[in-house]
């Protein structure tokens, strides 16, 4: 029976997974454990049957890679574990590919450096990459790009990385599978008393002081990234569970028994984010628009070029502007689809003439609803939103 901490798997919208390398490669022979994955891609293809959106953050590549290296065990450097990553992420691949096939589903991969996830333009063009996978019906896998990374750019574990891929696709649930099933009041290998946590409201003080040294020879992370991918996946109104993955079907078991620790939010992906645009960035330009597009993005509509009538300031694609009708009040705050240059190409204009004007198919919206905070005044959102 599906308890009501678990049920926000059943129910979420968007589910990202992350698997750890100690439960996709058997530590004694180095060898990917195939039958297990394979009853991962059964749980995944259940929901993907029931409408949901699924991706999977990946580790294994360099555990993979290393053994077929003859690289020893224990920490490699940087060039050592960006050769063992190259020749294992293509093993990688094909296993994710392979226990997909028989579900009929495509598979993607997706390899992502820290910079990727902090730079907008690029991090813009990874959100929208994820939308269309999931649009298209594709399961995104992600890991982290460790053949290009250098040691200033890497996220140096897929805990944190999960929770920025998380955000980044308006996620609503992240499961961190790993080979601890939650977060305990101690170490419970050291400490008899110790009790696991069924939920977290936030990531205080004390709920990190009960973090020690979990994990494995073969992870990078332990309980410290864990809690730190909390309080990404928190802010960005994502909930989040730690939970055992080391018995086949986890996910299903996730669903059907109280066995995991949750950090759960109020909000919704849509709510932080649109916090997030509203309040906390500096503007670097702004777009005037007409009266029509004002009411129109009072509906909730995206701000399309037609309806856009000045643009003001020198930015890139990706850049907060905000947003002020004829009257020139503030109307919204955003972040814009097109670079200053081409968003003053294509003003008043109709999609089917961005191609002419700018000698590419650009996107439809200039700031697209997703993007797009209604603020009335810097900083404060709508009845709508709030």
């Amino acid at each position: 029976m599906t308890n009501a901490a678990s049920s926000r798997l059943a129910t979420a919208r968007r589910v990202i997974v992350k698997i750890g390398s100690a439960l996709l490669v058997d530590a004694a022979t180095g060898e990917l454990r195939r039958e297990w994955l394979a009853g991962v891609a059964d749980d995944l293809a259940a929901m993907r049957a029931r409408g949901q959106d699924v991706a999977i953050v990946s580790s294994g590549a360099i555990a993979l890679g290393r053994r077929k290296l003859g690289l020893p065990s224990g920490a490699l450097r940087l060039e050592e574990s960006q050769a063992a990553a190259a020749v294992g992420q293509i093993d990688l691949a094909h296993a994710y590919r392979s226990v997909f096939a028989p579900h009929g589903f495509n598979v993607a991969q997706l390899l992502l450096t820290l910079s990727d996830t902090e730079e907008r333009r690029r991090y813009l063009n990874a959100r929208g990459t994820l939308a269309t996978l999931f649009r298209l019906g594709a399961i995104p896998v992600i890991n982290e790009n460790d053949t290009v990374a250098t040691e200033e750019i890497r996220f140096g574990d897929n805990d944190r990385l999960a929770a920025r891929v998380a955000a980044c696709a308006s996620a609503d649930a992240l499961v961190l599978l790993s080979d601890v099933d939650g977060l305990y009041t101690a170490d419970p290998r050291r400490d008899a008393s110790a009790t696991k946590l069924k939920e977290v409201a936030a990531v205080t003080a004390e709920i990190e002081a009960m973090a020690g040294p979990v994990g494995s020879d073969m992870a990078s992370g332990g309980m410290p990234t864990k809690l730190a991918a909390a309080r990404v996946a928190l802010d960005a109104g994502c909930s989040m569970a730690i939970a055992s993955g080391v018995a086949d079907n986890p996910l299903h078991r996730l669903e059907t028994e109280d066995d995991a620790t949750w950090f759960v939010t109020d909000q919704t992906p849509v709510q932080a984010r649109k916090r997030w645009i509203a309040g906390g960035l500096a503007a670097e330009g702004e777009v005037w628009i007409d009266a029509g597009a004002a009411r129109a993005l009072g509906r909730g509509n995206s701000l399309l070029p037609a309806g856009a009538t000045r643009i003001d300031g020198k930015f890139e694609r990706g850049a907060p502007v905000i947003v002020r009708g004829p009257d020139g009040r503030e109307v919204a705050r955003g972040l814009i689809a097109y670079s200053a240059e081409d968003a003053g190409r294509i003003l008043g204009m109709q999609s089917a003439d961005f191609a002419d004007a700018l000698g590419y198919h650009g996107r439809a919206a200039l700031i697209h609803r997703d993007d797009m905070s209604m603020t009335g005044r810097a900083g404060s959102l709508s009845r709508e939103e709030a």
